[in-house]
């Protein structure tokens, strides 16, 4: 039976850092040296070995055949985490030497410019006397040093590698993450230390939205108007978007720029307003949405400056593919221009979607001169268009069905937009080939992937990474593990462990979240505020815009901005909810007990810290609703505990209250309302 004391850390657990799920699996590693499966995402192929390779001072790393710079530093970033995690003091040089503790055989380098088809499959051997790692290439190479990192354990006493044998390879091709840094600006170390989360987990794309209505960020010098009007002093210079992709190729990470036209194109027009379908000036525009301002498709001068600005962007960006976005054109300035119309009577366009198809058709060689595939949203799919052009779907699997049907690669994004504040549940159960399609082998073989999104609306550098990470994790799996690799529960155990892990690597997702609160509440005393925010999470993208009108001036610094958007209470409280009704856990209801009095006795203070700091008084409510559902919670116990219904009445009055915690309040909401209702149904029968 578990003492009090010691079910306080499960409560911990569950509403700081970790989870209940995370303390369990942590603890069952730390007491025994048998394999605890940890890795994410799980490879094609595992088979756990006998026995451990211990780890110590003298552990080496060497190649036995090829090498190059790019596998060199790969090796040796992976020695330095590899000491940062156990303390021992490594040699942080590879070797070449084939008696190594970790042997790594590659082919070659790889392709000279990355692409979609890159061989990205390893091997991994684990004995109790050494390592082998296997890749044709060095992208190859670092997808397995990620992996035998992952694979590190410890007892009370020492750090080892379980025995295990792997063979793994991506079920997709394209495996990305899009960061919108038009909206709000992300500064280099940002992107920097994004794109070492995206190869901890395997992703291989990085997705850079450069411009929109909100701002242009990359500087041009063939047109510096561009970003010298178009983008209030944040841009990248040239330099810096060649550090960036060299940076991720060291990483085995592709970067597909996208500069979004014909609409979502306002922030071109300030600088160059002969380029819109109507006469400026134009400003930078701080509101969200789709605008009316439209790249003019029927002028000559139009593909000419674009063809100058595409090759100039060519030359800093090197992958096989740019994105042009094409999305949201409303078409109104379109059917506002007489001279426009003119032109689509005189060429047979009934609507603005011919003109726009009519747009990328003279798109297209251009792209073809500077060696680029055209990559864009969903909007670009209509008859006429080339088929050497990606569409990146976010409307859903039936539109990219609908083009792979026609021939056309596709990569999915609707699911995987991580504004929406959707769980890591949610997205993992999000298939770019669900198990129920109808597309022929042949078909299936043009689905390349899928994206996750990361649009800046309502994003800072303070809080991007939390709302990146770890739930970009979750999607990372489904783009590379098999699809029989489904289990949610499995994969949050798995989610708590890789989250410190990701901490580890410098991004901010989990210390981010303390920084704000003591920010906010202006003090350092705030674990009533932490208990409180473990149970909280943002609203979703609609509500917040709806509620707080924002726009770009819009301050990102209130609670719902120290949130996070899936915290470990979202799917902790439903296992262990779940758990007790069921009576699998005999410890359950012990574990609940103490969490529902942490929320009873937090909730007090941690009104009387909101109802102090102007930036928290709009949801203060939030901590009295914290009491009242942790009473809740107590009473449904002690019903259930003495096998008695609850009286007549009382589960209307607190079902009604959960409804009530439901509502609107300081852009904030609950994680914790389904499992309660369930409590409560259960205590009134």
């Amino acid at each position: 039976m578990l003492r009090r004391t010691s079910l306080a850390l499960f409560a911990g657990a569950l509403f700081a850092t970790g989870s209940l799920l995370t303390a369990m699996a942590q603890t069952s590693a730390q007491t025994s040296t048998a394999f605890v499966n940890t890795l994410m995402p799980e490879p094609a192929h595992l088979s756990v070995q006998s026995g451990v390779l211990p780890l110590t001072t003298s552990f080496t790393a060497a190649t036995d055949s090829f090498h190059d710079q790019r596998l060199d530093d790969a090796i040796a970033r992976m020695l330095t985490q590899l000491e940062n995690h156990t303390g021992l003091q490594i040699a942080l040089t590879p070797s070449a030497s084939k008696s190594a503790t970790l042997l790594i055989t590659v082919d070659g380098p790889g392709e000279a410019v990355q692409s979609v088809d890159e061989d990205e499959s390893y091997s991994l051997d684990v004995t109790p006397t050494g390592a082998h790692l296997k890749a044709a290439t060095d992208v190859g190479a670092m997808r397995g040093l990620e992996t035998f990192l992952q694979l590190v354990q410890n007892d009370s006493t020492s750090y080892f590698v379980p025995a295990v044998s792997i063979q793994d390879t991506p079920r997709f091709r394209w495996r990305g993450l899009m960061i919108d840094c038009s909206r709000h600006f992300e500064p280099v170390d940002v992107i920097k230390r994004t794109l070492d989360g995206m190869a901890a987990v395997k992703l291989n794309v990085f997705h850079w939205h450069l411009s929109d209505d909100q701002g242009f960020r990359i500087q041009s010098k063939v047109f510096p108007k561009l970003t010298e009007m178009g983008s209030n002093g944040e841009f990248y210079t040239q330099d810096q978007a060649r550090e960036i992709v060299a940076y991720a190729r060291a990483r085995g990470i592709r970067v597909v720029p996208e500069f979004d036209i014909p609409g979502h194109a306002q922030a071109w027009y300030v600088g160059y307003p002969q380029l819109a379908s109507a006469p400026g000036p134009y400003t930078i525009s701080p509101v969200f949405g789709v605008l009316d301002a439209t790249m003019d498709p029927t002028q000559k001068s139009t593909y000419k400056f674009l063809d100058k600005f595409i090759g100039e962007m060519a030359k800093i960006f090197p992958d096989p593919y740019m994105h042009v976005g094409g999305d949201e054109n409303n078409g109104v300035q379109w059917k506002n221009n007489p001279h426009i119309q003119e032109f689509m009577q005189k060429h047979n366009m009934h609507t603005t979607a011919d003109l726009q198809t009519y747009f990328e058709q003279q798109l297209m060689p251009i792209l073809k001169k500077h060696g680029k595939h055209m990559v864009g949203w969903d909007e670009i799919f209509e008859p006429g268009l080339s088929k050497d052009a990606v569409i990146q779907s976010w409307r859903g699997f039936d539109s990219l069905a609908a083009s792979a049907k026609q021939g056309y690669d596709g990569i999915l994004s609707a699911g995987y937009y991580l504004d929406h504040i959707d769980s890591a549940g949610q997205h993992y159960l999000v298939d770019p080939l669900p198990a129920n399609g109808d597309l022929t082998p042949e078909q299936q073989a043009h689905i390349l992937g899928g994206e996750a999104c990361m649009w800046g609306e309502h994003v800072s550098p303070r809080s991007i990474d939390s709302r990146i990470w770890p739930r970009t994790a979750a999607i990372a799996e489904r783009l590379w593990s098999p699809q029989s690799v489904n289990n949610v529960d499995d994969m949050y155990r798995r989610l708590w462990v890789e989250n410190l892990r990701l901490e580890a690597l410098g991004l901010t997702q989990i210390s981010n979240q303390d920084v704000a609160l003591r920010q906010l509440a202006g003090t350092g005393a705030i674990q009533p505020l932490r208990i409180l925010a473990s149970v909280l999470q943002p609203v979703g993208f609609d509500q917040r815009y709806k509620l707080q009108h924002t726009t770009q001036l819009t301050p990102m610094d209130h609670l719902i901005d120290a949130v996070r958007p899936d915290p470990p209470s979202l799917h902790g409280m439903q296992v262990l909810v779940r758990d007790y009704l069921a009576g699998n856990d005999p410890q359950a209801g012990i574990k609940l007990e103490t969490i529902f009095q942490h929320w009873i006795a937090a909730g007090p203070q941690a009104q009387a810290l909101m109802t102090a700091s102007p930036l928290l008084n709009d949801a203060a409510p939030r901590a009295q609703q914290l009491v009242d559902l942790g009473t809740t919670g107590e009473e449904a116990l002690n019903y259930l505990a003495k096998h008695e219904a609850a009286p007549a009445g009382w589960a209307q009055t607190r079902l009604e209250l959960i409804d009530q915690a439901q509502q609107p309040a300081g852009l904030v909401r609950f994680t914790v309302l389904d499992p309660l209702r369930d409590l409560v149904k259960a205590a009134q029968q």
